[in-house]
């Protein structure tokens, strides 16, 4: 038997109160169920409960709740001081430091003093359930229930099975979340579950990029901003949480996953790690901070130059259409010839190769060849590909056209995939990799992205928006041209680019 996540007289038990543990009591508290908090700092629970009082105070200034309420749940925040008081908890969240050990040392202790029904659950975001549930005398009641920070805005929480886990507590769990207020979706016990597992296609090949030299970090966050979508860019993601918190998790992940190619995380943040420059909490990352604001990057000026003439290749028909209405919206009406006139700046549509592949391919001369990323948003924003023999003359005149109409232009060096094809490629292949591990529902993996990564679709759902095949063919390209197997595709996404299938379709 489970506890009864719907029981109005549910009394829960929280482990540590810091800013995760504070922030399950509110919503805890605040969806009518009694919470003993409990933190091996004399002193410490006390002052939890007083700061979630201002919480309480504020939101009923801003009129989100009644003063009956705010009074209701205070009255269910009760903090104790010694571990035995938890021994009537239906259930206690562990929301204490990331250490194997400690938490297991936790739950040992629990195990003496909670009752032989009590749901054992832990908040770690990187950390096994099964091997945290090993160390228990009853491992099948121990259960991942991992919120994200700020708890109360954050509105998905992930529930783990471990290997050993009961699925009964798993569907308490699920219960519980909806209770209070959150999105449930459950996992297997995996490293980085969900959510951090998904979030390795961001950051890790930003990072590559950076690496490679492609762009400053202001511009590859310029073009997944403007052009794919994203909130913040992936090094503004960086400073915010801090590299002090995400290089542990990608270095984690990747050795959980022994060296997993689409997991390599790049030296490049380590060292910066190493340096201090860990982000907003240091004054500085990658970028520099004043009273708590990212210093402006001086911007560049587009040059006035234009070219006499244009013309696009139509390798890649649909591509090639869209950038020849553009350059008419522009005021250039391109070439109709089959092949550039000797005037003509040529313009290549990139889908996983360089504007290198695509001279080489297409016969073009290189100096006066650049290349363009087609297949996002190019309304606001458009990302510029240059050969390493593009001629600086092409180069200002493709600048000076395509900034024409005001929209933000990324000058970027020779990529395979450019910025946005290269990410978010990489997003779908990981996401789709998931699925086909059966860590999680396929719908569960894009809800649990949407609302803890903010990102603007789900993994599978943008595969879907751009095209299995399309996503596909980006990966081969970038596969072959880089020999690197972090590119190699998922046979989820293969197979159902071959039949035409939604990424989203579960298996039978």
């Amino acid at each position: 038997m489970t506890f009864d996540a719907t029981s109005s007289s549910l009394r829960i038990a929280i482990v540590g109160t810091g800013a995760m543990g504070r922030g399950i009591a509110q919503i805890a508290s605040q969806a009518g169920i009694t919470v003993l908090m409990f933190d091996a700092l004399e002193g410490a629970a006390a002052k939890a409960r007083d700061a979630l009082g201002k919480t309480f105070d504020t939101l009923r200034q801003k009129g989100r709740m009644k003063d009956e309420a705010v009074d209701a749940a205070m009255q269910r925040l009760q903090p104790v001081e010694r571990i035995a008081q938890l021994a009537d908890a239906a259930l206690v969240i562990e929301a204490i430091v990331e250490d194997l050990d400690v938490k297991r040392a936790l739950f040992r202790d629990l195990e003496a003093v909670v009752g032989p029904d009590c749901v054992l659950a832990t908040n770690t975001s990187s950390l096994s359930v099964t091997a945290i549930a090993a160390g228990c005398a009853r491992p099948q009641r121990v259960v991942g229930f991992h919120f994200f920070n700020p708890v109360p805005l954050m509105k998905v929480v992930e529930v783990i099975d471990g290997v050993r886990g009961a699925p009964e507590v798993g569907d308490a769990m699920i219960l519980l979340a909806r209770r209070m207020g959150h999105e449930p979706v459950r996992a297997k016990d995996t490293p980085g579950f969900i959510v951090n597992h998904a979030g390795r296609g961001y950051g890790t090949e930003a990072l590559r990029l950076l690496g490679e030299n492609v762009a400053p970090a202001h511009v590859i966050d310029a073009v997944l901003r403007e052009q794919a979508g994203f909130k913040l860019g992936p090094f503004e993601l960086l400073d915010l949480t801090g590299l002090d918190v995400s290089v542990p998790v990608m270095e984690s992940i990747y050795h959980q996953y022994f060296e997993e190619p689409r997991y390599r995380p790049s030296p490049l943040a380590s060292q910066r790690r190493v340096a201090g420059l860990l982000g907003r909490k240091t004054g500085e990352g990658y970028y520099r901070y004043a009273d708590g604001r990212a210093v402006p990057v001086p911007q560049t000026e587009a040059p006035a130059a234009r070219p006499a003439s244009v013309w696009v290749s139509n390798a890649r028909p649909a591509l090639a259409e869209r950038a020849r209405e553009l350059f008419v919206k522009l005021g250039v009406k391109p070439e109709s010839g089959a092949r550039p006139s000797e005037a003509a700046l040529c313009f290549v549509m990139l889908l996983g190769d360089d504007v290198t592949q695509c001279c080489v391919h297409e016969a073009l001369h290189p100096a006066r060849t650049v290349g363009l990323d087609m297949l996002f948003d190019n309304e606001r924003h458009r990302s510029l590909i240059l050969s390493p023999r593009t001629s600086s003359t092409a180069r200002d005149a493709a600048h000076g056209l395509l900034a024409s109409d005001k929209a933000g232009v990324s000058v970027l060096r020779d990529s395979s995939g450019a910025v946005a094809q290269r990410v978010v490629a990489t997003i779908v292949n990981i996401g789709c990799d998931i699925a086909q591990q059966g860590i999680a529902a396929p719908a569960d993996i894009d809800r649990a992205v949407t609302l803890g990564l903010g990102y603007p679709h789900g993994p599978l759902a943008w595969g879907d928006r751009l095209g299995a095949a399309t996503v596909l063919e980006i990966l081969a390209n970038m596969h072959a041209q880089s020999g690197d197997p972090r590119y190699r595709a998922s046979p989820w996404l293969r197979r159902r680019a071959a039949l035409g299938m939604s990424l989203l379709t579960p298996e039978i």
